[in-house]
């Protein structure tokens, strides 16, 4: 097959990227361009200035063209923010004849009754994403495509979100001229750059902590159970550092990039760093550990309600491969040590793996949601339902959603 091209763009609240890949025809990601601007008109993950969220997707998705080389004429979008809650679903069809193998139509029309469920006229569906599959009562099936049974049933998690959160989200997109393809809730697509198959199987948490939301993914067997987003993320930590110091944001901001640590202890008692500060002086000398104090407070209550919504979704016990930390506030020095005493499970950093192409900007943390929208993306069979107002026909099958996908982006 011949490589074909994919965009994604990250909203979030910090920062905007936009990636393009091309896809070889081993189904692997080469990077073409990269676009990354400042956020604006998002807080908490969510649009709360419509004008000033279109000029910085806008923006991101210049840079990306430039670097890439094409026009980006729709793209993969993330979204997340407290609006999105999760649940778990049954789908059950039974076969018309049992003498023909279970095919396509069969494990679609499962998903769709899975898909019905009661969700309030001011909420909808954006993903719901197969779990496992029971095919006459043999539980656990991976792929029931091709085997004989007479019914079928599906164990599905879905994902909804608000209506209008969800629609000013892609307002944005589609008002800095790019056509939403679909819309994917981001700590999947985390999952799907920094989780390993082994991680996966033997049961883990994506905690990705952005700057305005923390997004979180349980899986249990290879497969999800429970997402959430929190909405506390890197953002509030810079302002706990603004309350504590006095001094303004963006000084905050640098004393935590810079002098951050999330352990007071592993911190020289002594050691001092100058910041610029409010007040006739302009700038005034603090004790690190007074700034590692303020972030282990607000780290530390944040990894508590994480570990609430892990109870939520699975046993601690049964997530044998413990936390994989990604999104630009896990670059915090100490934070998977302080993670794995909160948590009581084994913590990793996760970094975006197996690029190629202008792939050494992508290699951090904090681009993990980037890099997960496009690998999503690829994995079209699980992208059954289309989120936007004009849904590709599910039923076309896979071949007319990657012809589709092929015209994603025309080369200038």
């Amino acid at each position: 097959m011949a490589s074909h091209t994919l965009a994604a763009i990250d909203v979030g609240t910090t920062k905007v990227c936009t990636i393009v890949a091309e896809v070889t025809a081993q189904q692997e990601l080469r990077i073409l361009g990269v676009g990354i601007g400042p956020s604006a008109g998002l807080a908490r993950g969510m649009v709360d200035n419509i004008h000033a969220a279109i000029e910085a997707i806008a923006s991101s998705v210049e840079r990306a063209e430039r670097a890439s080389g094409a026009r980006i004429l729709s793209a993969h979008v993330g979204i997340a923010g407290p609006h999105v809650s999760s649940m778990n679903s049954r789908g059950i069809v039974a076969i018309g004849d049992p003498r023909h193998p279970i095919a396509d139509g069969d494990v679609h029309r499962a998903l769709e009754s899975a898909r019905i469920v009661n969700v309030p006229p001011n909420r909808e569906v954006i993903h719901v994403v197969p779990r496992f599959y029971v095919v006459d009562g043999q539980d656990h099936v991976v792929d029931p495509l091709g085997m004989f049974g007479s019914r079928l049933d599906v164990e599905t998690h879905v994902v909804t979100s608000s209506t209008s959160a969800m629609n000013n989200l892609i307002q944005c997109v589609e008002g800095a001229g790019v056509r939403v393809e679909s819309l994917i809730l981001e700590p999947l697509a985390s999952a799907e750059a920094v989780l390993t198959r082994e991680e996966i199987t033997q049961g883990s948490v994506l905690i990705d902590i952005g700057g305005g939301t923390t997004d979180i993914a349980v899986f249990v067997e290879g497969a999800v159970v429970h997402t959430a987003v929190l909405p506390i993320g890197g953002v509030h930590m810079t302002r706990d550092l603004v309350v504590a110091l006095r001094v303004p944001q963006p000084s905050a901001e640098l004393a935590k990039r810079q002098h951050g640590h999330v352990i007071p202890s592993m911190v020289m008692e002594d050691e001092e760093v100058e910041v610029e500060a409010f007040g006739s002086e302009g700038a005034k000398t603090v004790s690190r550990r007074l700034i590692a104090q303020v972030l282990q407070a607000r780290t530390e209550e944040l990894f508590e309600l994480v570990l609430a919504e892990i109870r939520r979704g699975a046993d601690p016990e049964m997530l044998s491969a413990g936390v994989v930390l990604t999104g630009g506030a896990s670059g915090l020095p100490g934070v998977d040590l302080l993670a794995e005493e909160v948590l009581g499970l084994p913590a990793r950093i996760g970094r975006p793996r197996h690029l190629a192409g202008l792939s050494d900007i992508l290699h951090d943390p904090a681009y993990a949601t980037s890099v997960g929208l496009l690998r999503w993306s690829l994995k079209e069979q699980e992208i059954m339902f289309r989120s936007t107002p004009s849904p590709v026909p599910a039923l076309g099958g896979l071949f007319k959603k990657v012809a589709h996908l092929m015209r994603v982006i025309l080369p200038q």
